[in-house]
């Protein structure tokens, strides 16, 4: 296998010298800049002329931006292996998962033993490697939630597992003897000899020792990269290996990666003008070559999954068949990424591809090659907060759309914005609050646009402003059978009604425009604390407060559910759009009066900071969320009695409800998909068991009519003729049957196509 077709990775692998101290972050700043994907350094923790190898990547780490870091290679004898797996995945965290590992069995033992470190022998060093290799793997493995142990070389003894690192860091070995090049066939993920310590023909025995070693292991020997090091300079004559002109360099990498199979070329080197010349000269140069001999091979660069990872397979998947513009970003259950991206805010989930397209082309891509998977569960998720967890699923595809985040402003005197649907709304509410501007959206920042804005959304100006959707000017829409769509009130106008309430049915959205709103004053971020012992009498009097209230003010209560010999408490949050004292105060008494007061909290802030409130990582949830919604046009009596007893039931353990009416009843009812116009406020409640909660909910939903899509778990079409007048769901059901005739976006509150054309309009 003289190609291994690995794509291409050019490095240089600078000397750690310490005098002067900044000559080796100098040259690793001169590799990024000159183009070069790798700067390495050896590591000799001996050797008092020379830098602390971790010491030194941590600080070249924070002098770059794009470049990789790796030991080339890394002492493991005088490094504890769980310690070196802790550091590499810290420092992969810290610059962005940017780090690689080489590693070696050690050497220079004389050096070694002097500074405390036990003499082994060579049997024994490839042995403790090898242990080394599994501890380090084992300390990232944060999906088995077993402690850590060893009892060989590195005694382990219920370790706890983790940092997971940001990328799955690549394990090479120096590798030179037999014994060494079969753990690198069986264990590694790349093999990392020095050109200067090979004879002709070594890199073929080595190739063939290490591809025996993989297929034994069930392996694909494609899974390990083959790097090399290498010397030289270049010079206007020939003088041997890689000492002479540009061209020579080439014509020689070229034969090393075509006819032994290097994929990494780190060039050894502390001259800055040699560095620049590899990296601007020859590297593109082969990589040219070697692309132009694949294609007339018909063997292009191709990325192998590892045997572990294609051992997790789930069944009826077509893993191989994954788009090339997708396969970097796929995630399958082996991968490494995937305990960040299987699961939900609140659902865990287990699916067998989580693809991640980057732009609108991409999404087409995933897409398509989901449809080639009609009887996979198909899940859409923007940014993975979903209260409804219908964004991820067991054992189908997902498509993740987290990387379509950008924010972009279009027309500054108009304030209308472009807005992908993996931005979460923390962050656009910070970029729009530099501009004096701002958005209602919901009430957590951590929330996807995409799910949020094609629902509804009700936030913390609903009120006065109406909902997220009434601000949709246009979208950018992939429909189910791949084309791309703009919809506004001019542009398939039909498809943008639809979109505003009920838009997961309808295509993926990759593209939001809003007309945003001036916010050139503060607000005012109202936590109240209320005696809840007369639970009913609280929601009645919060409820005509709050309705009552003038539309600068909304808010939201909170109850949980009953707790045995501890008081009621209810949690009212409120925003007051106004930095005026009197106005504030005006606002809060009317609902600081409904009952005694606790506790309370009141501060002026920009909208941004009540909206950051939330982490940017992963979502790591488990288990099946359990909700139900409900909109309601007033809390009267009766609702607030039921609601009251279905606290007591125990079934519940969080309830809520949020104040809508105002600005989102000024819409006319028929004007979007949206359903709940004339509610005054959106409930919800969670319960842990799905017959209790529901026996519970059935008294409180005679008093409400439709309900909030993205709250509600509950799945059919009884559940869907519920969120929806009748009217509206036979037009929704002509335009599934339109866009979406084969209910490819099913997985979701689903409406499905009606079976022949309707005179709905």
């Amino acid at each position: 296998m003289p190609d291994y077709r690995h794509p291409l990775v050019f490095g240089s692998f600078i000397t750690p010298a310490n005098n002067p101290p900044l000559a080796a972050v100098e040259l690793a700043r001169l590799s990024e800049q000159a183009g070069l994907d790798l700067v390495t350094f050896q590591d000799h923790p001996y050797q008092p002329s020379f830098f602390d190898t971790w010491t030194l990547l941590a600080w070249v780490a924070a002098q770059t931006e794009r470049v990789h870091l790796a030991p080339n290679v890394m002492n493991v004898p005088m490094r504890p292996a769980a310690v070196t797996a802790r550091a590499a995945a810290s420092l992969d965290l810290l610059s962005g998962g940017r780090l690689d590992l080489g590693l070696g069995a050690g050497a220079f033992w004389d050096a070694m033993v002097a500074m405390g470190v036990p003499r082994l022998s060579i049997g024994e060093a490839v042995d403790a490697l090898s242990e080394a290799i599994d501890l380090i793997r084992g300390t990232w493995d944060v999906s088995d939630p077993s402690p850590l142990r060893s009892t060989g070389h590195y005694s382990v003894d219920g370790a706890p597992r983790g940092p997971a690192p940001a990328h799955e860091i690549p394990i090479w070995l120096g590798a030179y003897k037999p014994r060494m090049l079969r753990l690198t066939g069986r264990k590694a993920d790349g093999w990392l000899p020095t050109l200067a310590y090979l004879e002709p023909g070594d890199l073929a025995a080595g190739n063939r020792i290490i591809d025996e070693s993989a297929d034994a292991a069930g392996r694909d020997p494609r899974e390990i990269r083959r790097l090399l090091n290498v010397s030289g300079r270049f010079s206007a004559a020939t003088g041997g290996t890689l000492v002479g002109p540009v061209s020579q360099w080439i014509d020689e990498l070229l034969q090393l990666a075509l006819g032994d199979g290097i994929g990494s070329f780190i060039l050894a080197s502390d001259d800055p003008r040699t560095l620049q010349t590899f990296a601007e000269e020859v590297a593109p140069a082969v990589r040219e070559a070697v692309a132009a001999e694949r294609a007339r091979a018909g063997a292009p660069a191709s990325i192998v999954r590892s045997s572990a990872v294609r051992a997790k397979r789930r069944e009826g998947i077509r893993y191989d068949e994954v788009p090339v513009t997708l396969s970097e970003g796929a995630v399958e259950p082996g991968d490494h990424r995937y305990e960040n991206v299987r699961s939900t805010y609140m659902r865990g989930g287990a699916p067998g591809l989580v693809l991640r397209p980057r732009t609108t082309e991409e999404v087409v891509d995933a897409l398509a090659f989901a449809r080639r998977h009609p009887h996979a569960a198909l899940s859409v998720r923007s940014a993975g907060h979903g209260i409804s967890g219908r964004s991820t699923n067991d054992g189908g595809i997902v498509i993740d759309v987290g990387a379509l985040n950008a924010i972009e402003v279009l027309d500054e005197a108009n304030r209308l914005v472009r807005i992908g649907p993996g931005a979460r709304w923390m962050d656009v509410a910070a970029e729009l609050g530099r501009h004096g501007w701002a958005l209602s959206s919901g009430d957590y920042g951590g929330v996807g646009v995409g799910g949020l804005a094609t629902a509804g959304g009700i936030g913390w100006f609903a009120r006065e402003r109406g909902l997220t959707i009434d601000h949709l000017r246009g979208v950018e829409v992939v429909l189910a059978d791949g084309s791309v769509v703009r919809a506004d009130d001019r542009e398939n106008p039909d498809l943008f009604w639809a979109v505003r309430g009920a838009g997961a049915n309808f295509g993926i959205v990759t593209a939001f425009e809003f007309e945003v709103d001036a916010q050139p004053n503060d607000v005012a971020w109202a936590q109240l604390v209320l005696d809840a012992a007369d639970t009913a009498g609280v929601l009645e009097r919060w409820g005509a407060a709050v309705q009552t209230a003038p539309r600068d003010l909304t808010s939201f209560l909170i109850l949980g559910g009953a707790r045995p010999g501890q008081p009621r408490m209810a949690q009212v949050m409120a925003v007051v759009d106004s930095d005026d004292r009197d106005v504030i105060i005006d606002r809060l008494q009317p609902v600081a009066d409904v009952a005694p007061l606790l506790d309370q909290s009141v501060h002026l802030m920009p909208y941004a900071q009540v909206m950051a409130n939330a982490h940017g990582g992963p979502h790591r949830g488990r288990g099946e969320p359990n909700a139900r919604s409900a909109l309601v046009e007033r809390i009267t009596p009766a609702f607030a009695r039921a609601a009251e007893r279905m606290l007591e039931s125990g079934a519940v353990y969080f309830f809520q409800l949020r104040s809508v009416g105002g600005a989102v009843a000024d819409v006319d009812p028929d004007a979007t998909a949206y359903a709940g116009r004339s509610a005054g406020f959106s409930v919800v409640a969670f319960g842990s068991d799905t017959e209790r909660l529901d026996a519970a909910w059935s008294e409180i939903a005679d008093h409400t009519e439709g309900m909030y899509l993205s709250f509600d778990t509950r799945r059919g079409d009884a559940v869907v003729e519920q969120a929806f007048p009748p009217r509206t769901l036979a037009r929704l059901r002509e335009l599934k049957r339109r866009f979406d005739p084969d209910n490819v976006f099913r997985d979701n509150m689903n409406i499905e196509p009606a079976r022949e054309p309707s005179l709905v309009e």
